[in-house]
């Protein structure tokens, strides 16, 4: 009996455990509820779906050191809003869990007056973690974050097919407006790509993304394109200041035979495509994310070909839309700008940012309308 009770008494003292690192002065849901829910509050959304992530972490950790059910960390951080762990995601490289599906739990509800569920909470949560440097998964970990630091895509991955499963079920079973996917880091990474890839097949699931990562050598490379480009562009523009200069009789031949013109209906934007509006969680002073917070435009410093400053080329926010809220403290370590813990802290003070031009780039293929073969009919 001394025994279990030194370890009940070690449990309680886990600085993972709910009531040492978890949210202050955030009420349960109650009866009051049902007049107005606290899930109509961004605040409180946002606090409630990062402890649901932290809950996925917990399970691996729970499962790495062989806590059973009375003693397991994880629960503490669902319960509370009353939620219920329906299906864990098993990496079946190494048996690891790296999301899971929270469902509301009517039962516990009920036994707190809770009639109904409140508006605005979403009937299941799918979560997925991020990078756990601990030996029983290290290994895994790094190897997807490596895959998506040299593609910038875990497309293909294990995590990647058995995410886009349980999202795609999840909404079958409750609709996609009634869900929402969420995850940090790595996983913020995943939960992207995933639910792009479900919006791609028309379902609009809501998505919150916590310190999604935005560096990669393909976003390099595709920054060298794009700075070629732009000196291409500018010898275009050099080019048609001397045709125009030269007298009418001496001609400059062109320095290629496309069409630019034609180039406007592969960047059509397809009005019908209802919106996917992800939200994204940001910190400055975490080198992993703080690419998106780069505005949407012109590279800083770059001119017209007269000199002059060059017009921003700013992306329809009416339809890559997304939700940047950024948060800056000034100089921080990076551990803590990139943790989770910061994302339900009470004195938390965010800014939405917009024209992220990351992360209207990742969206663009999504309400982009192809250009048709020419000599088809529709």
């Amino acid at each position: 009996m001394a025994k279990s009770g030194e370890v009940e008494v070690a449990e309680e003292a886990h600085p993972y455990a709910f009531h040492v690192s978890g949210p202050r002065n955030l009420s349960s849901p109650n009866w009051r509820d049902l007049i107005y829910s606290s899930w109509k509050s961004p605040n409180y959304r946002r606090t409630v779906i990062a402890c649901f992530i932290q809950a996925v972490y917990l399970l691996e950790l729970d499962r790495q050191d062989k806590r059973n059910e009375e003693n397991a960390l994880a629960p503490k951080w669902w319960k509370p809003f009353k939620y219920k762990l329906t299906q864990t995601l098993i990496d079946d490289r190494d048996g690891s869990i790296f999301g899971a599906i929270l469902e509301w739990d009517r039962a516990a509800a009920l036994s707190d007056f809770i009639l109904m569920r409140p508006s605005g909470a979403p009937r299941a949560v799918v979560v997925l973690r991020g990078t756990l440097l601990k030996s029983p998964t290290i290994r895994r970990d790094l190897e997807d974050d490596l895959r998506f630091l040299t593609w910038e895509s875990l497309k293909g991955s294990v995590r990647f097919n058995k995410a886009l499963e349980a999202l795609k079920s999840t909404a079958e079973k409750f609709g996609s407006a009634n869900i929402c996917i969420a995850g940090h880091s790595l996983g913020a990474g995943l939960a992207l790509q995933v639910g792009k890839a479900l919006a791609k097949q028309g379902m609009y699931v809501e998505t919150h993304l916590f310190n999604p990562p935005s560096v990669s050598i393909a976003m390099g490379l595709r920054s060298i394109g794009e700075s070629a480009e732009y000196l291409w562009k500018r010898i275009r523009g050099a080019m048609d200041m001397v045709r125009a200069i030269l007298p009418a009789n001496c001609e400059v031949q062109p320095l290629d035979e496309e069409d630019n013109g034609n180039k406007s209906d592969g960047g059509k934007v397809c009005k019908e495509l209802k919106k996917w509006v992800p939200y994204l969680y940001v910190n400055n002073s975490d080198y992993i994310c703080c690419y998106y917070t780069n505005p949407a435009g012109t590279v800083e410093g770059q001119n017209g070909v007269d000199g002059s400053p060059a017009k921003p080329q700013v992306e329809d926010q009416g339809q890559l839309a997304a939700k940047l809220f950024v948060m800056s403290k000034g100089p921080q370590k990076f551990m803590e700008a990139h943790g989770l813990e910061q994302w339900w802290s009470h004195d938390l003070e965010l800014r939405e940012a917009h024209h992220s031009k990351l992360i209207s780039r990742q969206l663009k293929s999504l309400y982009t309308v192809q250009p048709q073969p020419q000599g088809k009919t529709q």
